[in-house]
């Protein structure tokens, strides 16, 4: 039985990416290291903590958070996307298109999902506070993301069609994660209210009204929200090094776009979107392993290994058309 997609309303480069078969947008500019973010982090080595400066961190360094994140508040960024992710889990249950808790993937997905995790506060350190869930959707499309406040879901498809085995999954994860991790969406976001609140100053001298109208569509936006390149590539870079600090071998990201690009063979050519090619992508990936290289050596390796997800396991969950999920 074949799947018809669960409909997608939360968008990520990996969707992008494949524009043959999710018609997403294809690519623009070669995607450059990112610079617009100086990050000082911490150094996580034989379990000790040891603050750093940026130049002197050992792993990635993509840079300090973007300011236009802080014109909106995190708690209602992720507040609102606890509120559509529910909504989404519970369409999916009641068009059976939930994978059971039972589900090998789903088990998967998990394990994961708790070897990464403990690193995640080194990037955010509100991660320790968020109530972090995994799901897996059945869908055919490739794609998968992590909303704000570490809501994830996979759709099957990426799991199946591409025969993902665990360093490939920790990769996708690692790049999701980073996505809320370094709040992408609350930037965007924040971007989008100083651009109303500034042409709106001529009729509301302190733009109160402005930024109330826009926590109140927070929800709206994130259903539509799309990442541009620099998101992107610094997505790729921090989730290279959360795989690896897991225990996954970084090299699997290389393999990963390698799939990728194999899949969306006949896709716009790069410099006609907002997102990078898969062959950029593939090049910032492999500049940066010797960073993340010595990580992955250190890091305990997983005991249990997973089998790639079968196609025909792929038809379990089954997944509602568009029109019977309206």
């Amino acid at each position: 039985m074949n799947l018809a997609p669960f409909p997608t309303r939360y968008h990520c480069g990996l969707c992008s990416a494949l524009a043959a078969f999710n018609a997403s947008p294809a690519s623009a500019d070669t995607p450059q290291q990112p610079q617009r973010r100086r990050f000082g982090a911490a150094l996580f080595a034989a379990g000790a903590t040891a603050a750093l400066p940026a130049w002197a961190r050992e792993g990635v360094d993509v840079g300090r958070q973007s300011s236009f994140s802080k014109l909106v508040s995190a708690e209602q960024v992720e507040q609102a996307a606890t509120q559509q992710y529910t909504q989404m889990m519970a369409e999916a249950s009641s068009k059976k298109a939930l994978a059971p808790e039972s589900h090998p993937q789903v088990q998967r997905l998990r394990s994961i999902s708790k070897r990464i995790i403990p690193f995640t506060d080194e990037w955010n350190d509100r991660a320790d506070q968020w109530r972090w869930e995994v799901n897996m959707l059945g869908s055919t499309q490739i794609n998968a993301f992590c909303m704000p406040g570490g809501k994830i879901a996979f759709y099957s498809g990426i799991l199946s069609r591409l025969q993902l085995d665990d360093a490939e999954v920790a990769s996708i994860m690692g790049h999701e994660m980073a996505h809320a991790l370094r709040e992408h969406a609350r930037e965007r976001i924040g971007k989008g209210s100083a651009t109303s609140i500034g042409l709106s100053l001529g009729a509301q001298l302190l733009g109160l009204g402005s930024i109330g109208d826009i926590a109140a569509n927070i929800g709206t936006q994130l259903l539509t929200m799309r990442f541009g390149r620099e998101d992107e590539t610094e997505a790729d870079l921090v989730g290279l090094e959360l795989a690896a600090r897991a225990g996954y071998d970084p090299q699997a990201a290389v393999r990963l776009w390698e799939k990728m690009a194999r899949a969306s063979q006949g896709a716009p050519p790069q410099w006609l979107s907002t997102h990078p090619s898969n062959s950029s992508r593939i090049s910032v990936i492999q500049s940066n392993l010797p960073k993340v290289q010595p990580l992955y050596a250190r890091a305990p390796k997983p005991a249990q290994r997973f089998e790639p997800m079968t196609e025909r396991r792929a038809t379990t969950p089954r997944t509602p058309t568009r029109e019977q999920a309206r």
